[in-house]
Formats: structure tokens, sequence, C-alpha cells
């Protein structure tokens, strides 16, 4: 349902060759916000078309890395609030709802909310493991910005304003399989370990072993990921494989220091 006057509301969206997904996040949002604006850095798939489809501004551009990218996109948009979307994530039905409630309330006095996210795998939700994974993601014109290290990412308040949490779920299309999100999991393994060891942290054999267990400990017993069947279980040993990995990489890089000095 197209709504007369669509909400004062700008998505940000950051892709590359994301027709897997992205027809499913821009139908999720049509109709009831103003303005779709989307940082293209080089689809060939169909993305551009299926952006162009639904109305979207689309900005050409190289890839800046995931903070820069993000935030090049939330520049660009013109409306009092601001909704950043990764191109898998579909705003569902309840979401959609309180994030309309929000805005007409103005923000209830708050300058951004908070959303959470949960994995979308084999037709189903995840409801246990990697939740609850609360996220900033919509907020007021010019009071936030992206920061921290790529991979990871975060959208922040630049003037400490209030914050809400809105009831709700955003879908997020991660990955078809758990072995795309292995594949996945190395590259930001690489990029993460890199990033630290460029800050000044160096590797150790014993986080090595500690926390790969740390982590999957987390999952199955904190965050009850059994609950979820096996899925829970390939979602807690994919965050132990990528704590090893980053480790790891962090450990080779700290090695080779080592061999120089």
């Amino acid at each position: 349902m197209v709504m007369a006057d669509p909400l004062p509301i700008s998505v940000a969206i950051v892709c590359k060759d994301s027709a897997r997904t992205i027809e499913a996040v821009l139908a999720s949002v049509s109709g009831w916000v103003a303005e779709i604006v989307a940082v293209d850095s080089g689809s060939t798939d169909g993305t551009i078309e299926t952006l162009e489809r639904y109305g979207a501004r689309v900005i050409r551009s190289d890839w800046l890395g995931h903070v820069k990218t993000k935030q090049k996109a939330l520049e660009a948009c013109a409306q009092a609030w601001v909704l950043c979307l990764d191109s898998d994530e579909p705003v569902e039905q309840d979401l959609r709802q309180s994030i309309e409630s929000f805005v007409r309330a103005d923000g209830r006095g708050a300058d951004g909310a908070m959303v959470n996210r949960k994995i979308w795998y084999a037709g189903r939700f995840l409801d246990h493991a990697w939740q609850p994974e609360w996220r900033l993601r919509l907020v007021r014109a010019r009071k936030a910005a992206w920061g921290g290290h790529d991979p990871h990412d975060k959208l922040e308040l630049t003037g400490g304003g209030e914050v809400e949490k809105l009831a709700g779920t955003l879908r997020h299309e991660s990955f078809v399989t758990f072995a795309d999100q292995f594949a996945k999991d190395s590259g930001y393994a690489r990029m993460m370990a890199a990033n630290l060891h460029a800050a000044g942290a160096r590797g150790s054999r014993l986080r090595c072993v500690t926390s790969p267990i740390g982590a999957f400990a987390k999952q199955m017993l904190v965050k009850q990921a059994w609950r979820d069947g096996r899925a829970g279980w390939l979602a807690a040993l994919a965050t132990a494989s990528a704590t090893l990995q980053k480790h790891a990489m962090l450990l080779e890089l700290s090695l080779k220091d080592g061999e120089r000095g």
C-alpha cells in the first residue's frame, strides 16, 4: 500500500552486485518513505536496474571501505530522518509500524532509534544465535555519523542525544548457506586483523586457543543458540571459526614484526 504522504525518511543503502537481496529491501520500504538513496560501487548483475525501477537515486562511487561508503550515502540524504540499511536487510512489517510511529512523533524526544536484526536462514529466523543484535539505524539528519573500523562499521550519534529501541525485526538475509558465511568471515577476519595490527594490537597464542572457545560457549550457553537446532550449532561454530581466524592472522602479523625486529 502506497501512502498519500510518505514519511520524511531517506533510506540510505550501499551496494554492489546485490541482485539476490536488494529487491526485497526496496519492496519493504517502497511507498512509505520519501526517498531512497543508494551508493553503488560497480554492480553488473542488475542491481542498478532494480534500484531505478523502485525510484531510487543511484550514486555511482568507488568502494571506499565500509565506513566511508556508508558515510557518503548518509550525507547524500535530504529528509529529516535517515534509515540506514544494508542491501540484504528488509524491514519486517512490525518494524515498519514502529518506525512510522516513532517518526510521526518526531522521535519522541530522541535523535535515533535502534532496531533488532535477526538472521534469516533456510526459511526462518534464528531467534537465539547472535541475539539480540541491536543496531542504531534510524537517525535524525545531521545528528549521526559512521565510525568504527572496517569491516565493523558503527553508526553513532554525534551530539550524544537520546536513543530509543524499537519493537519489530530487521531481517538479515546475510547468506544462503553457512559455507557462504565461513568464506565471508575469512575475508572479514583478514581485514580486522590488519586493522588491529595497524592500531598497535599484537597476537597471542593463548588467545588463539581461548577466544574461539569463549566465542562458541557464549553463543551456545549464553545466547542458547542450541534452541535454533542445527542452524544454531552452525552459527556458534561460525563464530568460533571467525574468532580463531582473526587471532591467528593477527598472530602471524605479529610474528612478522618479530622477524623484522
